[in-house]
């Protein structure tokens, strides 16, 4: 019995070294007998719609030691220090670790200086071709781009999202070694080729990108702003033509040692961050009036429907007002359209009392409000919306004219875009197509639709009311003459610990043109702007400058007016 034991446990034992532990044997037998120079694959390329690069690579070169090969240790700290500018201390550290088969001297270095190297011909010292990573337009589109880490992998934005395309495999070559690692005279090396990454081809415009990135810079700087933001949208099939967000840094100056001020640049706030958006929201509730009163829906308020012209309304003991003190008969007998041109508060209380919470919270879900809208880049927030279920009614009445609701400025593109375009809710999309280097498609990303919010005709008779409003209310300031430039202005308080933040404001404006075939959107947003905080005066402008800044580069001739 004794023996049969020993001999199922030597069998058991033979089964487990030549099956189980036979790959990881086989491993640690090469590592040991032979000295591995990487072959790095080259990161695919990131290029804007038109292919203009926005992310390429520059050749550089990494230093790697084998302390078990390395004769002269201190003489090789001395002329590595020397060379690459890093302390004799580190580097003599490196070199005598024999803890690791293998250690990386240093990384991305010029080719000069790795020439000098091997010129000294150092024992146990060897070099690879490597890549930096470079962005030709410095800042631009930086939260959009991401950057990758020092091991070129992607960290944030693009590169990061995109990363499995865009990495590549590395390759290698192996040479044979003695036991401590010394080159056999006489060995043949193998060569296991690089795979390069696959390049990617964004949806953004570099020409109407560089023109918000402008627009929007010189906004901040005259309005002293603690940030401003812009997005360009195709509201055909939400392509992002350009995605801003100020203050940015250089890609290829990355604040790595300040971890802090890295991730406050590197967040892409169009997406990551949420606002309560104000009147740029009325638009999300005057559809969903429009659309209930077409439907037969009795509680919804007709067109020709006139409002009290009384400045505040009171639900639940809250007073709500609206900006204007309403004298001299302003605001007095007004339409939903006339309602959208002054902005008028009370109103849209009207609009989402009269719809009720039910029927508002379904136009809610269906603009997509309180989920993510499913655009290819990470940390996209799904806003802030109260569940139906415990929404009071003062609450309701503020949600119609945009407070007690938070949401992101992607989110509220968006949903601007389904409104006016024949209420089809498509899913964002950053890029269009992954190629390989000879320009052949590996992949296509193509619109995906998402969902039906309103019909063509509820469309139609809001873009003619928002029409109106930049062409005789609040968004005056965006009208460009031929061109049909319709939208909506919106100036929000700040909250602070639950409380309005005196003086703090968010001025924002919702554009688009033509307005009966809607080609291009825009969400503007100055944050905390100084002086002047309405988005009237602060926010339209940007939108007229981009807009015509578009038309420019796109030469379109004027549409007429409706």
């Amino acid at each position: 019995m004794a023996i049969t034991f020993i001999f199922c446990l030597f069998l058991s034992r033979f089964f487990y070294i030549q099956v189980i532990w036979k790959d990881e044997l086989h491993y640690l037998a090469v590592d040991q007998w032979t000295r591995e120079i990487p072959v790095v694959a080259n990161r695919g390329r990131i290029f804007d719609r038109n292919g203009v690069l926005l992310a390429g690579n520059s050749t550089a070169y990494s230093v790697f030691a084998r302390a078990s090969a390395v004769k002269d240790a201190e003489g090789s700290a001395a002329l590595l220090s020397a060379q690459l500018g890093v302390s004799y201390e580190e580097i003599y550290k490196k070199l005598t670790d024999r803890s690791r088969s293998e250690v990386t001297v240093v990384r991305q270095t010029e080719k000069s200086t790795v020439e000098k190297i091997e010129g000294a011909a150092l024992d146990g010292v060897y070099y690879a071709r490597d890549n930096l990573r470079i962005y030709p337009y410095e800042s631009l589109a930086c939260q959009v781009l991401g950057f990758t880490s020092f091991d070129r992998s992607g960290t944030t934005g693009i590169e990061g999202y995109y990363d499995k395309y865009l990495a590549g495999k590395n390759g290698e070559i192996l040479f044979e070694t003695d036991l401590v690692g010394v080159d056999l005279d006489g060995a043949t090396a193998a060569y296991l080729p690089a795979e390069d990454g696959l390049d990617v081809r964004l949806t953004i415009d570099y020409r109407i990108q560089s023109l918000a990135e402008e627009v929007m810079l010189r906004a901040q700087t005259e309005s002293q702003a603690k940030a401003a933001r812009c997005i360009v949208l195709d509201p055909n099939d939400f392509s992002v033509l350009a995605m801003v967000n100020l203050p940015s840094y250089d890609l290829n100056e990355i604040p790595r040692n300040d971890l802090s001020a890295l991730n406050k640049l590197s967040r892409n706030s169009m997406v990551s961050d949420v606002y309560e958006p104000g009147s740029t929201f009325k638009i999300i509730t005057s559809a969903a009036n429009i659309e209930e009163r077409l439907r037969g829906n009795s509680a919804a308020l007709p067109e020709s429907y006139v409002f009290s012209s009384a400045r505040t309304r009171t639900v639940e003991g809250s007073k709500i007002k609206c900006w204007s003190d309403h004298a001299n008969g302003k605001h007095s007998n007004q339409t939903l359209a006339e309602a959208l041109n002054n902005s008028c508060n009370p109103c849209f209380v009207d609009i989402a009392l009269a719809l009720g919470k039910e029927t508002f919270y379904d136009y809610l879900s269906a603009f997509n409000f309180g989920r993510a809208t499913g655009l290819d880049f990470s940390g996209e927030s799904i806003g802030m919306l109260l569940p139906e279920s415990t929404l009071q009614t003062a609450d309701l009445a503020r949600v119609g004219f945009g407070q007690a609701i938070a949401v992101t400025p992607l989110q509220l593109a968006c949903a601007a875009a389904s409104a006016v375009n024949g209420g089809y809710y498509y899913s964002p999309r950053l890029v269009s197509e992954v190629r390989s280097e000879d320009g052949s498609v590996s992949e296509r990303i193509a619109p995906s639709l998402l969902c039906r919010t309103v019909s063509e005709q509820t469309s139609s008779i809001l873009s003619g009311m928002l029409e109106g409003v930049v062409r005789d209310g609040s968004g005056k300031k965006a009208y460009i003459e031929g061109y049909r430039v319709a939208g909506k202005t919106g100036t929000a308080q700040k909250y602070e610990n639950g409380v309005i933040a005196q003086g703090k404001y968010v001025s924002s404006f919702v554009g688009y043109f033509p307005a009966n075939a809607p080609r291009y959107l825009a969400l503007i947003i100055v944050d905390e702007p100084q002086g002047s905080y309405y988005g009237s005066t602060v926010a339209a402008p940007c939108a007229q400058e981009i807009f015509r800044g578009i038309i420019d580069i796109m030469k379109l001739e004027p549409f007429g007016e409706g």
